[in-house]
């Protein structure tokens, strides 16, 4: 039977574990797997929509009254970014009820010297120096730094900004702006506000290459399944 992770919060920062074998941790719960899998599919959607909104479509034929490709493409922007924020909340509330490995990308101990020892590590792992990896459930110190920074940072940017656009089409009585409308006292220009939302699009395509490739080269190098996502368990074999 898997092990029960801990419900210790201090687990989230515990060793790694060590020493070879076959087995398997009990990391991720069904709340987080699901959420993973339709956070994919949202950003997904809202980067492409949002890269043509950004770009523009190419023209259509006959009367612009006949065509509403463009309103269809905004549509399903705006319901994937909805899908997006509520997930978001939702991931918040269970990083504060789930297991301790909830809590990792939203908690990164960056005062801790031997945080920045195993980061360090990771990346000598990752850079081909290191001959074995760190045994240790859940992200690794290198992921986690990546997470927190590239992920959910800037998804909180992107869902602020984005709420904030789309208050200032539906108005300023709307729940929208009243809420996000104080992005526009730090760029009162909103195109300045869709440019950097459009930068923060290329920053989560960067992150999402590089997350799918080191879980790829992680199930082939390490051999840690790649299915932890979709059984909750990381397996750990000789």
């Amino acid at each position: 039977m898997p092990d029960k992770a801990p419900q210790n919060p201090a687990a989230v920062d515990a060793p790694p574990t060590v020493g070879g074998g076959r087995g398997a941790a009990y990391v991720y719960e069904a709340p987080v797997r699901l959420w993973h899998w339709v956070n994919a599919a949202a950003i997904l959607v809202l980067g492409v929509t949002g890269y043509l909104i950004g770009t523009g479509t190419p023209a259509m034929p006959g009367e612009a009254s006949g065509n509403f490709l463009f309103g269809y493409i905004r549509f399903t922007h705006f319901s994937a970014g909805y899908v997006l924020g509520v997930g978001f909340l939702l991931r918040i509330y269970w990083a504060l009820m789930g297991n301790p490995h909830a809590m990792q990308i939203f908690c990164v101990p960056l005062w801790r010297s031997c945080f920045w020892r195993e980061v360090y590590d990771e990346m000598r792992w990752y850079a081909f120096l290191a001959v074995e990896p760190d045994r240790r459930v859940g992200h690794n110190r290198l992921a986690q730094l990546a997470m927190f920074f590239m992920f959910t940072q800037t998804i909180t940017f992107m869902i602020v900004t984005g709420f904030a656009l789309y208050g200032q089409g539906a108005g300023r009585d709307s729940w929208q702006y009243k809420l996000f409308g104080w992005v526009f006292a730090i760029w009162p220009n909103s195109q300045d506000v869709h440019t950097w939302h459009h930068l923060g699009l290329w920053i989560v395509v960067t992150f999402a290459l590089v997350h799918i490739y080191a879980v790829i080269r992680e199930d082939i190098m390490s051999e840690r399944s790649i299915s932890s996502m979709i059984s909750g368990q990381r397996q750990f074999r000789d």
